[in-house]
């Protein structure tokens, strides 16, 4: 009688680095069979985020939520939040066993222990993992680096990923290779802190550029799109390859704040001045730029947050992933004063993303040719992004799903874009 493998299923929180790791386990799991329903489960992996207080709960809620399903899966925790919250999870049994990011790669026999297991691991780990398909995507994510030797006031993440340091430039380019052949021509690049890639290398300070030439010479890759990289990462070399085709119009550099006062208090590298300039010139070159805001860190008072409404609106900016301030327990801004009242910052996030929302739609007006990658199906329409990571929904006879489209005519709503393909 053939044994029936046991059927896992991952729920990802948190970063496109997650998402990577998330594929490295899948690609890992020989013995058992990789399921997209958590009621059909026999095993979940919950791969966690710990950047706020808030994703510590949203794991936990998932957890609980977990144990009431009537197959009564094993609950295995990883992610980040195994640094943060794994032992009190542990212990206070609300997850069978736990395991770390340097114990990723084992998790093939790691699932075959029956017993509880706390393997936590190190933060020094660097995946050796060649992925030879992205279960589920349409693009490719490919993380070339991991941790942070940044000290931002508000963020856990360095305690909980470590150190930076980046995967062998040869093995990165394997994985693409290998990707590119299977037919992925969009390659999305991710890491912790993307743009301190080089860290250790002989060209440290123009690894990240040197890096995105070689990748572009691989046959199959036709965009390479680019996570969060910091003002201050951004050299001479790689702005020299701005022009480049395979490149896409669309960078999202780290501001946090358009203050002096905010950016000292979160302990930033970046300066105000240098980021308008840069962004004024990145912006000449045809690019969409979106940015990270932090709104209601402690210390912004009225004043300052009216400061920095007047700058953002310098910004040549078109897409934010802006938030409220959570507290983070174990970061310095957590124990600072002048907290912000929650519905406070709420109303200013809602005025940010106006703004932002404002400039995206002008930003869209003004395009002539829109270069699209289709993802997906949804409500009659086919959803994929552009160069400039704008969505459109598109009406088509045809399947489009995985296929590149350039369209030349299409309406501009507040929104998003909307075309007919025929």
């Amino acid at each position: 009688m053939v044994k029936m493998k046991q059927k896992v299923f991952f729920k990802t929180f948190g970063c496109r680095t997650n998402v990577v790791d998330t594929q490295i386990m899948i690609s890992k799991l020989k013995d058992f069979e990789v399921v997209f329903n958590e009621t059909e489960a026999n095993i979940v992996i919950v791969n966690s985020c710990t950047v706020t207080n808030g994703a510590d709960s949203t794991a936990r809620n998932y957890i609980n939520h977990i144990h009431k399903l009537p197959n009564q899966p094993r609950v295995i925790f990883t992610g980040c939040g195994v640094w943060t919250k794994g032992e009190s999870l542990y212990k206070e049994n609300k997850i069978d066993s736990l395991f770390g990011h340097s114990e990723k790669e084992k998790i093939n026999t790691l699932l075959h222990n029956q017993n509880r297991f706390f393997e936590a691991g190190d933060l020094e780990h660097i995946d050796n993992t060649i992925i030879n398909e992205m279960i589920g995507k349409s693009k490719a994510f490919i993380k070339i680096q991991e941790g942070c030797d940044f000290s931002c006031s508000y963020c856990i993440i360095p305690k909980v990923r470590g150190n930076a340091r980046a995967y062998n430039e040869d093995k990165i380019l394997e994985q693409i290779t290998i990707l590119a052949s299977n037919g992925f021509g969009e390659f999305i690049l991710t890491g912790t802190n993307l743009g301190s890639y080089g860290k250790g290398l002989e060209n440290k300070k123009d690894g990240l550029a040197i890096l995105l030439k070689k990748i572009s010479q691989i046959r199959g890759v036709r965009r390479i799109r680019l996570g969060s990289v910091e003002p201050i990462q951004i050299t001479d070399e790689f702005k020299e390859i701005l022009d480049e085709p395979w490149m896409a119009k669309h960078l999202h550099i780290a501001l946090q704040h358009t203050t002096k006062e905010m950016l000292s208090l979160m302990n930033r590298r970046n300066k105000l001045e240098s980021d308008l300039k840069l962004f004024e010139f990145i912006a000449s070159k045809g690019y969409a730029l979106g940015t990270d805001f932090i709104v209601g860190h402690p210390g912004e008072t009225q004043q300052i947050w009216e400061e920095a409404v007047t700058n953002i609106k310098k910004f040549p900016l078109t897409h934010i992933h802006s938030f409220t301030y959570s507290k983070r327990d174990g970061t310095i801004s957590a124990t600072m004063s002048g907290q912000i009242d929650g519905n406070i910052a709420k109303q200013r996030l809602k005025e940010l993303d106006t703004i932002i929302k404002e400039k995206n739609y002008n930003f869209r007006k003004n395009q002539t040719s829109l270069d699209i990658l289709v993802e997906q199906q949804k409500n009659g329409y086919y959803i994929g992004y552009d160069q400039f990571f704008n969505q459109i929904k598109i009406k088509s006879d045809i399947d489009l799903i995985g296929n590149w489209v350039n369209i030349q005519n299409f309406e501009v709503l507040k929104e998003i874009n909307q075309a007919v393909f025929i």
